[in-house]
């Protein structure tokens, strides 16, 4: 792209493909909406969007919405048994046909009642048999990929789109190991956050631990920092602990289940990360959503045995609403607000040869994938 805002800037140290080398990307990148605004198309709707969980399509009929910025998907469970994703628009006036999620045998399109089924075909018209070379095929709805994994369904609106298990090779085994129980479970609640950052702002501070003993004192009291790695593979990164600290933290107590970590987290390109608790089966999902250069909503979705969380796994729930969630919303906005000062622009990464807890390789490694898609390429 040779777009100004992208290239470097007089003031700009450069940003490097050698992470231990690199300053981090300029703040414009988190502040400016001619920005914002390429990464619409540059990378939202050309990658793989999550969007729900299998056992919320469980039965013929059953659907859920998705909304990529402007444009809005849905995923239904046709008569077949397939996953069949298409965009959410009536091909008559351009009515938007679906909303929410729910059950139903025919999507009826609220304006004019042109009636589809979950195949995408257009099986009624109101008085189209009285005009004359309406053919029912040539308005068809317009389908969009989709696929699952691990029980998460995502679509990508690009149609040429490599499949992300290719792009993704290892997550699946990863997540597997660290939560046999992943095909098992089902939703069971969503938690809403609205977040006056940008989106990369939150996927950032995800990324590293070197926050977490200043500002995570709970965490750090279960979770045994000593074990805790981070592992950066194509789309995805690994951020691993292999014990806790204290099944009696702070943050709340548990006992341990099949798998005997301490914490399991994954990144994956563009805007999801994947979390699993030590204790009993849970997992759970947290999607940032772009709102504006300034703004995120993040969507947390646990998935459980049961629709019921247990007594512990309430706990760890709790845990994460109500202190790690406000702990790290706190630090994003405040780093918002700074990329704002006229006293800054760039930092460095901190990234020791070890890759202990403490480096900052993984935040690089996001930053190269935000670049490269907008055509701001590395030194």
């Amino acid at each position: 792209m040779n777009i100004p805002i992208l290239k470097p800037h007089p003031e700009d140290a450069p940003f490097r493909k050698d992470a231990a080398r690199s300053y981090t990307l300029p703040a414009r990148f988190y502040t400016d909406r001619e920005i914002y605004e390429l990464e619409k198309d540059a990378i939202f709707a050309r990658n793989w969007w999550y969007a729900g969980h299998k056992s919320q399509l469980a039965e013929p009929g059953s659907y859920i919405t998705a909304q990529i910025h402007d444009q809005s998907v849905f995923i239904g469970r046709s008569e077949s048994g397939e996953l069949k994703a298409f965009y959410n628009v009536c091909q008559h006036r351009g009515h938007e046909l679906l909303t929410g999620a729910g059950r139903t045998n025919v999507i009826v399109c609220p304006y004019h009642a042109w009636a589809y089924d979950f195949d995408g075909n257009l099986r009624a018209a109101r008085n189209s048999e009285n005009m004359s070379g309406f053919d029912k095929c040539e308005f068809a709805l317009k389908p969009v990929r989709v696929e699952e994994m691990c029980g998460l369904v995502f679509v990508n609106l690009d149609a040429d789109a490599v499949s992300l298990r290719v792009q993704a090779r290892g997550l699946e085994d990863e997540i597997r190991h660290y939560a046999p129980d992943v095909d098992d479970v089902v939703f069971a609640q969503r938690d809403t956050y609205a977040v006056k950052s940008n989106w990369k702002v939150m996927i950032d501070n995800f990324l590293e631990c070197y926050h977490c003993h200043t500002a995570h004192r709970d965490f750090v009291d279960l979770v045994d920092m000593d074990t805790y790695r981070s592992q950066v593979k194509g789309i995805y990164s690994s951020h691993l602990s292999d014990a806790v600290r204290s099944t009696e933290s702070s943050a709340y107590a548990f006992e341990k289940g099949k798998v005997d970590f301490g914490y399991a987290g994954w990144y994956l390109w563009p805007n999801l990360t994947i979390w699993v608790y030590p204790g009993e089966p849970n997992t759970s999902v947290l999607q940032m959503i772009p709102d504006g250069p300034d703004g995120t909503i993040e969507y947390q979705d646990w998935f459980l045995p049961g629709p019921t969380p247990s007594k512990q796994v309430a706990e760890a729930m709790a845990y994460q609403k109500d202190v790690l969630q406000p702990e790290d919303i706190s630090l994003c906005e405040s780093v918002q607000r700074g990329l704002k000062s006229r006293g800054y622009n760039q930092g460095r990464f901190v990234v020791d040869k070890e890759h202990s807890e403490l480096s900052e390789h993984a935040v690089h490694h996001f930053q190269s994938l935000v670049a490269n898609a907008l055509g701001a390429e590395p030194e």
